[in-house]
């Protein structure tokens, strides 16, 4: 079968950074199913993983988690899925990526794909709309009756911009998103923030402007947070965090990382076939949107670096996609 892999980790600059190769096919385990990817999206973990884990010598490493295709095969104890269904998932970190005709994956982790969606609108979600579905539900544990604010840093991004739409949705939340170019705000806007505000300004005086002096929930600003409030992260701090700030307001500090279910192959790991069909469902009612963001063509080596090097930019807005062998 095709893939896109990597021998060593070198800079996407690189001609040996991502390679077109051809691997056998994927063997297919008790719980897995054997998927045809048909589209596929970039996700900054990719460019993480490629830059920071050599595959051992001599051997190579798929990268890639979102994805959306059919199943082709089933494994023995398989019950939640047949041949022939359409599925979307995020994978898991531990086990070869996406970018690969036929990749398996755990039925507890996939879900059913919206039948609105094309496979390249439907790859933009998996990976991003579960860690943004479980920071704000099973980490924030925010309800629909929470009261307050919740300020999304980077809601222009790929997790930020399906955040931005869960909690507009489903919650009563004011929404606070940040972005700093106008297109980006504009998206922000349109995705139902209640108010964008540019991050490259102070934030106080940014959130005075829209009438929040605090926020009850907030991705990396301490000094913002409501007394009691929550902080969620889903990425390493740029500078190392001091949890004695949170200590005078009591503020509580949660991580999430969607790989963490099937990483620990944890009791509920498939909460996340749960939340991903509940997304689809909401997706198909026309509620959430895609946030496909950018096409970037078909699955290949050339066009993987180009958005493994865009997403690296950092000026990314929604998701990359790349679709079809």
């Amino acid at each position: 079968m095709k893939a896109v892999a990597y021998r060593q980790s070198l800079p996407i600059a690189d001609a040996e950074s991502l390679l077109d190769v051809t691997l056998p096919e994927p063997a297919v385990g008790p719980r897995d199913l054997r998927v045809r990817v048909h589209a596929i999206s970039v996700n900054p973990v990719d460019t993480k993983v490629r830059k920071r884990a050599a595959p051992p010598p001599g051997e190579l490493k798929v990268l890639g988690w979102d994805a959306a295709g059919i199943v082709e095969a089933v494994g023995a104890q398989v019950s939640l899925f047949t041949p022939g269904d359409r599925v979307w998932y995020a994978g898991d970190i531990t086990r070869p990526g996406s970018n690969a005709e036929l990749h398996c994956v755990d039925e507890r982790i996939a879900g059913r794909m919206p039948q609105s969606l094309s496979f390249a609108q439907a790859a933009a979600l998996p990976l991003t709309a579960i860690t943004a579905w479980e920071l704000l539900f099973d980490r924030l544990e925010v309800t629909a009756q929470t009261q307050g604010a919740l300020l999304i840093v980077g809601a222009a991004g790929g997790v930020g911009s399906i955040l931005t739409q869960l909690a507009r949705q489903l919650t009563s939340l004011t929404v606070v998103g940040t972005a700093s170019r106008p297109e980006t705000q504009a998206w922000v806007r349109e995705l139902g923030a209640h108010h964008v505000i540019d991050h490259n300004k102070p934030l106080s005086a940014e959130l005075q402007r829209v009438g929040l002096p605090n926020v009850t929930h907030v991705a990396k600003i301490v000094k913002s947070l409501a007394p009691q409030g929550r902080l969620g992260l889903i990425d390493d701090p740029a500078q190392p965090l001091d949890v004695m700030l949170l200590k005078g307001k009591s503020l509580s500090l949660r991580w999430e990382s969607m790989f963490t279910r099937s990483m620990f192959q944890t009791p509920d790991m498939q909460a996340q076939h749960a939340l991903l069909n509940r997304v689809a469902q909401l997706v198909d009612e026309g509620r959430i949107r895609s946030t496909l963001g950018e096409h970037y063509g078909a699955i290949n080596a050339a066009n993987l670096k180009r958005a493994h090097a865009f997403i690296e930019s950092g000026v990314a807005r929604g998701k990359v996609v790349l679709e079809g062998f």
